[in-house]
């Protein structure tokens, strides 16, 4: 007969463990999934007022999260953005500013890229114990020095599992829709070696014809020198999909150049499989879209579906990708203990477009200007859902000004890293986000244009308004047009600017379009503005190294700070032979991967 004090015991045992149970499910570290769209107009999605796109995952996302309206990215072009998500930075605190024409990597085979010495969310995560994951665009770098050395690989930077494009799609990634990289450059190189070749032919056959004695060291040394003006050209250029329409899986390449049709369904099937895999333990899943950058998908099954041509389907497209993922999330019962994020790098790019297809590029909905404007707010203001259910109040709105850059000590937070940092120009938005702080922690924002202060935002205490301070603006062709048709990206320099002297204001709370500058007449705080952010202005500049130096150029600011070496010059960008990633033996570069069926 069984004892009748065994019966307490079994409970208090039961209670007990259960008991631990609960305490390690609370004591659990959150997943964390991060999904970035390349090139996405804040005006493109349902739930920030587009109307004739339909996104409903999306849109679901926002009603059961948190959805943030002001929310800006640290730069409004690829490279200089994505390194100041990946480390709570600006991107000239790294060197990933551009000082001249050229703002993103352009090359694989270039050395530069976000440097070994900078801190990731994905490295600081990786030490509280997560798995990490980037599936889809990397565009920071790869190679230092020589061909696998992988200094600028994303898995140098704390992820453990790659997969995706170490560069970004491009133009030139598919046959006839032309190319992106330096395409007068391109023009001027085939027209020498062109000039070359005739030059060299009319010597030659006037020799022959005895029309003119012409040395045959003459000859000898125009024949080289056309070779080596074709190769410059041809080699670099003419092979681009080769060179930087490639895949990788962690640091070996897997397929060489990439096939572009079936790229949107690898990338989801991927990041899906990594969820999986991980689903016992905390795990960082950075989902980096190939949509939307040019050139746009021609995914059948959503060809001719929407009603804004083929941006439009490849946007539907995306939202069927997020809804994927979210229903994997789900259905594997993780959404109580996963935070879901989605944003865009930037703004859409309006100046890509063509008669044939039309607009490729984003809608900006009310916002001014857009990709590589500057501190316009159509270029930097993205979208911002956050997704975690019983964590996160559903259908809560934030208007308060928030930065992509937040993301890092947001995950520091949520990974439970309290280990020192470097300074860092983002916060944690947690507060903000569960309602326990009405206010952003950002006073001022810094909007660069390479690495020249374009634009101060300042967000007064104890007021609604948020002003906007424009020190200079580019300049936008042809005249009276809406972005910069002529060049195809707006410029940061040089005639290609027009500097203000008072800085333009505006006040973007009442005035988000940044139609109408204020003047001392209709703004009683005129001055006080100017004052607040030049006082702001010297504090930032206080906190930052030496201006970005090439090899050679001396210091030039802060002189008691270490210098930080530009990663954006000619130097690094152009492409180099000898780091160019290769599948199989350099230069007969080519593997296929076999697509998995989704």
């Amino acid at each position: 007969m069984r004892s009748p004090q065994v019966a307490p015991l079994l409970l208090s045992l039961l209670l007990a463990a259960g008991t631990d149970v609960t305490g390690e499910e609370v004591d659990r570290k959150p997943n964390i999934i991060l999904m970035m769209v390349d090139d996405l107009g804040i005006g493109d999605i349902g739930c920030y007022g587009n109307d004739t796109i339909r996104t409903p995952n999306i849109d679901r996302l926002a009603s059961e999260g948190v959805k943030l309206t002001q929310h800006i990215a640290a730069a409004p072009l690829c490279t200089p953005s994505r390194a100041a998500f990946m480390t709570g930075r600006y991107a000239l605190r790294s060197g990933m500013g551009s000082m001249g024409r050229v703002q993103v990597l352009l090359f694989l085979g270039g050395s530069g890229g976000l440097p070994a010495s900078e801190n990731t969310f994905a490295k600081r995560l990786q030490q509280q114990g997560y798995t990490t994951g980037l599936v889809g665009k990397w565009h920071l770098g790869v190679n230092c020095e020589h061909r696998g050395d992988h200094c600028h690989h994303p898995n140098q930077h704390g992820f453990s599992y790659f997969y995706g494009l170490p560069f970004t799609l491009f133009n030139d990634c598919v046959p006839g829709e032309g190319s992106d990289i330096l395409a007068d450059l391109q023009h001027t190189l085939r027209n020498l070696t062109i000039i070359l070749g005739v030059g060299l032919f009319t010597l030659v056959c006037v020799h022959v014809c005895g029309l003119l004695e012409v040395s045959l060291w003459l000859l000898v040394a125009l024949f080289f020198l056309s070779i080596l003006a074709t190769a410059v050209w041809y080699v670099p250029f003419k092979l681009l999909p080769t060179w930087n329409c490639i895949i990788m899986r962690n640091q070996e390449v897997v397929e060489q150049p990439m096939v572009v049709e079936t790229l949107p369904q690898r990338l989801l099937g991927e990041a899906q499989n990594f969820i999986k895999r991980n689903v016992d333990h905390p795990f960082l899943l950075f989902f980096s879209l190939a949509h939307i950058h040019t050139p746009l998908f021609k995914t059948p099954a959503f060809a001719g579906k929407s009603r804004h041509g083929r941006y439009g389907d490849n946007l539907e497209e995306v939202d069927w990708i997020i809804g994927k993922l979210t229903e994997t999330v789900d259905s594997l019962g993780l959404a109580n203990n996963t935070l879901i994020y989605f944003t865009s790098d930037h703004g859409g790019h309006l100046e890509d477009a063509d008669s044939i297809i039309g607009q490729k590029g984003g809608w900006n909905s009310i916002y001014k200007g857009g990709k590589a404007m500057g501190g316009w707010e159509g270029g930097i203001r993205v979208p911002g859902i956050f997704r975690w259910p019983g964590r996160l109040a559903p259908g809560r709105v934030v208007d308060e000004p928030t930065s992509l850059m937040d993301l890092y000590p947001t995950l520091k937070y949520l990974g439970k890293d309290t280990l020192p940092d470097r300074h860092l120009d983002g916060y944690n938005l947690m507060p903000l986000l569960e309602g326990t702080v009405e206010r952003s922690e950002h006073e001022f924002m810094f909007h660069y244009c390479g690495v020249y202060l374009n634009a101060v935002r300042w967000h007064p205490p104890g007021s609604d308004s948020v002003f906007k301070v424009h020190f200079f603006t580019p300049n936008f062709s042809p005249p009276g047009a809406g972005g910069c048709y002529d060049t195809k990206v707006c410029l940061c320099h040089g005639e290609y600017v027009t500097h203000h002297n008072p800085p333009l204001v505006y006040d973007i709370f009442h005035d988000p379009s940044e139609s109408r500058p204020l003047t001392p007449d209709t703004e009683p705080r005129f001055a006080e503005i100017l004052e607040q952010t030049a006082k702001a202005v010297e504090r930032h500049q206080s906190t930052l190294t030496n201006k970005q130096v090439s090899d050679g150029t001396p210091p030039q600011a802060n002189t008691d700070a270490p210098s930080v070496q530009s990663q954006m010059t000619w130097e690094k960008i152009l492409w180099r032979p000898w780091l160019q990633p290769c599948c199989g033996t350099f230069p007969f570069c080519g593997c296929k991967e076999e697509a998995p069926h989704i």
